[in-house]
């Protein structure tokens, strides 16, 4: 089992909230550890975003005990009644995620009224509030999120993973099932890519010079995640029409092979140039040019003239085929197009922390 930065940052901030909770005397800390649970974020962003409307939130649970209590009572049906009045006034609102925390302090402040009620229910509102502060102040200071670490890292691997496949694919050595299974790992990891690169997306830079960088960093981060995917289509088709594949003449399947080669290839040397590890003008394998689209294509239509009399079927499948590895190849042109361009602006703002962890 892995533990992650946020179920560490959620214990630092109930052991702060706690904390504070006994050094200000507050009579019931345990609920400054509850709001601390539900104010942890995965961004700063975020965390800033969730105070203010945590705050917003607990205010109008604060506000409609307080009125209830003091109107109506704390009768069960009473605290009932209020709940539904906080969850409606929420989503008016658009404070879907203050719910929860909302009720919290709702019940909290209904519970036991007595002679100094308000007294009681600010310290209740407070209570809370510092939990919220809390969760706020850890997500800012303790083990801050590197989201483009993460997204770079994940991308390389998956990345590793598809290329690795389809050479093997290409060379007939691959098994039906477990490919499959593995197809179906890679479709959900470029999943998890995405929601990496919308918490990457939300980080805030405070300087102008690095927000420039910034923006197009996420340029280069949305390609690259685009190039992988079409990447893991191409395998896709390769496993998919696998027997077709091998019907059609050696000659065409030994081009086909050399230049998905050269394609991989050219994919896995962008990835590193972003990174600092290959040079900005390396070629794309020994010398050789990068896959020729136009030579590519014009095989195809020598194939065609030979399979259209004999396995139609054969040829519509192959053309599928052909057309995905242009695609491939057009996205990792264009990739390694942006990512020559960033190194040109941003020289000494290209390295990416390459951690250990190989899962996907």
């Amino acid at each position: 089992m892995k533990l992650g930065a946020r179920i560490f940052k959620t214990g630092i901030a109930i052991i702060l909230s706690l904390f504070l909770a006994d050094i200000l005397n507050f009579p019931s800390p345990v609920f400054a550890g509850i709001a601390a649970i539900f104010a942890v974020q995965p961004t700063i962003y975020r965390s800033y975003l969730s105070i203010i409307e945590q705050i917003q939130g607990n205010l109008i649970g604060a506000l409609i005990a307080t009125a209830f209590v003091l109107t109506l009572g704390n009768n069960f049906f009473i605290v009932g009644l209020a709940a539904i009045i906080v969850i409606t006034l929420n989503l008016k609102l658009r404070l879907e995620n203050t719910i929860s925390l909302s009720l919290v302090t709702l019940i909290a402040i209904m519970e036991t009224p007595g002679g100094e009620f308000i007294e009681f229910a600010i310290i209740r509102f407070s209570t809370i509030i510092l939990g919220v502060v809390s969760a706020f102040i850890v997500n800012l200071v303790f083990l801050p999120p590197k989201y483009e670490s993460k997204l770079y890292n994940r991308n390389a691997i998956l990345t590793e993973e598809i290329t690795r496949w389809i050479r093997i694919c290409t060379r007939h050595a691959s098994e039906h099932q477990p490919l499959k299974g593995d197809i179906e790992s890679l479709k959900e990891a470029t999943f998890k890519l995405d929601q990496i690169y919308m918490l990457y997306k939300e980080e805030r830079e405070y300087f102008k010079k690095n927000s420039i960088a910034k923006a197009r960093r996420l340029v280069v981060y949305r390609q690259m995640i685009t190039t992988t995917k079409k990447a893991l289509e191409t395998l896709k088709r390769l496993h998919r029409y696998e027997n077709e594949y091998s019907h059609i003449p050696e000659s065409f399947q030994e081009v086909l092979q050399q230049q998905l080669d050269v394609l991989v290839h050219h994919h896995e040397q962008v990835m590193l140039k972003f990174i600092g590890k290959v040079r900005p003008e390396a070629i794309c394998m020994d010398g050789q040019p990068c896959l020729d689209k136009k030579e590519l294509f014009n095989l195809f239509l020598e194939q065609q003239k030979k399979l259209a009399d004999t396995d139609r079927a054969i040829l519509y499948h192959v053309m599928q085929l052909v057309s995905v590895i242009m695609e491939y190849a057009e996205q990792v042109e264009h990739l390694d197009t942006l990512v020559t361009s960033f190194l040109s602006f941003h020289k000494d703002d290209r390295e990416v922390k390459i951690e250990t962890e190989r899962e996907i």
